[in-house]
């Protein structure tokens, strides 16, 4: 049934959960047009000062309201998109099909999936793995089922365009069966994002005269989450997140990188179960962990410049782990031809893109000041000279999704 209304104009709306964020897009299927979109910040930020902008070709709202998770969160959007002033729709039943993002898919999922409970379930389960998302994918998930039912709902995993990375980079040096055993491994995440950004990034190295089949490069989705992909020929080689989203780069509330005898440290002498242990991992590290501000990359910034040192400590922190990722993925593709920025911080944060490209240039990086402060991607902001191309790239994942979600439903 449904590839038979593949012919004419769906609307599909797509749900992207971050740790503290919900962006949604209502798009046509045909058109790729947006016909609403909105951005849910700060959710179960202590605090408060949630917010959510939202746009359609109705018209426009901001709405200032606290969000204690992302169900509560959803319900908004529901509100907004009905709207008789800025919605796109009359009423849910006009959305054809949603698409999910899903942060985790552990081994069991490689590709996009029609969403039943039985692949609920498994999602939950891995929850495990991912505890800042994988439960508010759920939570979005079932919001969707209760209000539309009969509205194919599809999951679209993070973790499917990590798939290339050789064993060798996949690998923990641990007993070789606990991979067997549990599937103890590197899966990396974001993948969607790095997929979009990779596919932009490879058109302006093609117009630029490099070859793609070849190409170098490496992908920096910053944001409250924060990952790194690095990629040859378009296919991903290795990347900074590994079994779970925490390992790798300094995020809003994740550790990133530990040496992993700090946590049995820690066990003893905090006389801490192993849930105590990963909040302080997943909520109450990183950047807020660090600064004493918080996990917003905003207020840390602001407050550096206020001269707090903890919060300018989580700066330098910050920028100097992704410098780090940045020369040792150049070693482990031997060679770069492209960095890119992407992601909330990555896209809006010249002062961020500006350290983390400082010191840089005995791999070819530089970056122009007057483009990094004033152009808006897609953007080349690398100094004229520079022999490395250094690209803003605003990420599109709910396009993605939506092309991902129709194609799985037209199969059937």
């Amino acid at each position: 049934m449904f590839r038979e209304k593949c012919g004419v104009r769906l609307k599909i709306l797509v749900l992207n959960s971050g740790s503290s964020s919900l962006k949604y897009q209502l798009i046509d299927s045909q058109t790729e047009e947006v016909l609403s979109k909105g951005l849910a910040e700060r959710i179960g930020i202590v605090g408060g000062g949630g917010h959510i902008n939202h746009e359609s070709v109705c018209g426009s709202k901001d709405l200032d309201v606290e969000m204690a998770d992302h169900e509560e969160a959803m319900e908004h959007v529901f509100e907004l998109l009905t709207n008789s002033e800025c919605g796109a729709i009359e009423s849910v039943g006009e959305i054809s099909a949603v698409g999910h993002r899903v942060v985790h898919g552990g081994e069991k999922f490689v590709q996009p999936t029609l969403v039943d409970e039985a692949a609920l379930t498994e999602i939950e389960k891995l929850s495990q793995l991912a505890p800042l998302h994988n439960p508010a994918n759920v939570k979005g998930i079932r919001a969707c089922i209760h209000k539309m039912p009969n509205v194919p709902q599809v999951a679209i995993f993070d973790t499917a365009y990590h798939a290339t990375i050789p064993d060798y980079a996949y690998m923990y040096a641990l007993p070789y069966k606990y991979y067997t055993d549990y599937g103890v491994r590197r899966y990396g995440f974001h993948g969607t994002s790095h997929k979009y950004v990779i596919r932009q990034a490879q058109k302006m190295l093609k117009a630029a005269g490099v070859d793609t089949d070849s190409s170098r490069v490496i992908s920096c989705h910053l944001g409250n989450g924060a990952s790194m992909a690095a990629v040859v020929g378009g296919r991903v080689v290795d990347t900074s997140m590994g079994m779970t989203p925490a390992e790798g780069l300094v995020m809003g509330t994740r550790t990133g990188d530990l040496d992993p005898a700090i946590l049995v440290f820690l066990a003893k002498e905090l006389h801490a179960i192993p849930n105590e242990i990963d909040d302080i991992i997943n909520k109450q590290s990183g950047l807020l962990g660090v600064s004493g501000v918080s996990s917003d990359m905003r207020d840390v910034e602001q407050a550096a410049d206020e001269g707090n040192r903890r919060a300018g400590l989580a700066l330098d922190l910050f920028c100097y782990r992704i410098r780090k990722y940045i020369g040792a993925y150049s070693a482990a593709m031997g060679g770069l031809d492209a960095v890119i920025f992407t992601g909330g911080i990555g896209e809006n944060s010249s002062s961020v893109r500006a350290r983390v490209c400082k010191g840089l240039g005995f791999l070819g990086i530089a970056i122009d000041k007057e483009k990094n402060k004033t152009l808006k991607g897609p953007a080349d902001i690398s100094d004229a000279a520079a022999s490395v191309r250094v690209y803003l790239v605003p990420t599109n994942e709910e396009r993605m999704i939506a092309r991902e979600t129709v194609e799985l439903l037209a199969k059937d």
